[in-house]
């Protein structure tokens, strides 16, 4: 969960795990707010710490348009999404639990894909590349789209079976194009939707069957 800061706004059910075949680790691609960084806890944070902001919370963030959900003004919105963007490594963005140890395991049989709707790659590729220490860098691919409607067409050229996003519209135009979608359960995307829910690292390590 993060948009292009040049969007009109700032954006921010499931079936059952173990109804769906194991995943290769070649066959999934990953995005990387909200799904491998827990971003809106670097937002939380430095909202605090930096603006005094102290009466937010991760659950009152129930809509991926930020300013639609927070009480916060707009140009402290965008600074702190700036921040976010372009200095993750600086602002000590935090993995969610249990990303980076599922992550370490699934490199030791390959690259890592990572698909995100940045504008510029080079900030969180260098934050990935920090957190996933002991990896090649030549195997944690990070491509940009700068919008989450660009993401179908890269999984379709990278031959990637399966995506797992936070952004419930990103999820559906992936599934309507036929990439077998997971959305990774967070307070702005609850509800309905025809692909599986994932609720944590753990739940989806044990989908992706390692290599013997």
């Amino acid at each position: 969960m993060l948009p292009d800061m040049s969007e009109e706004k700032i954006q921010s059910a499931g079936n059952a795990v173990d109804s769906i075949d194991p995943i290769l680790p070649s066959e999934i691609g990953f995005d990387i707010d909200g799904v491998v960084a827990d971003t809106m806890e670097a937002f939380i944070r430095i909202a605090r710490e930096e603006f005094g902001i102290d009466y937010i919370s991760k659950e009152q963030i129930t809509s991926y348009w930020i300013e639609e959900c927070l009480p916060i003004p707009l140009d402290i919105i965008k600074a702190i999404i700036n921040r976010l963007l372009t200095d993750p490594v600086g602002i000590k963005l935090e993995p969610l639990p249990g990303a980076r140890e599922a992550l370490m395991r699934l490199a030791a049989h390959g690259s890592l894909t990572f698909v995100t709707a940045r504008t510029v790659k080079e900030p969180i590729e260098a934050w990935l590349i920090s957190l996933l220490s002991g990896v090649a860098h030549e195997d944690i691919r990070v491509i940009a789209t700068g919008q989450y409607s660009a993401k179908a067409g890269v999984l379709d050229e990278l031959k990637l079976k399966y995506f797992i996003d936070d952004h419930l519209e990103t999820c559906r135009d992936l599934h309507k194009r036929g990439i077998k979608t997971f959305v990774f359960d967070q307070p702005w995307n609850r509800g309905n939707a025809p692909f599986l829910r994932i609720r944590s690292w753990k739940a989806l390590s044990g989908i992706i069957k390692m290599p013997s």
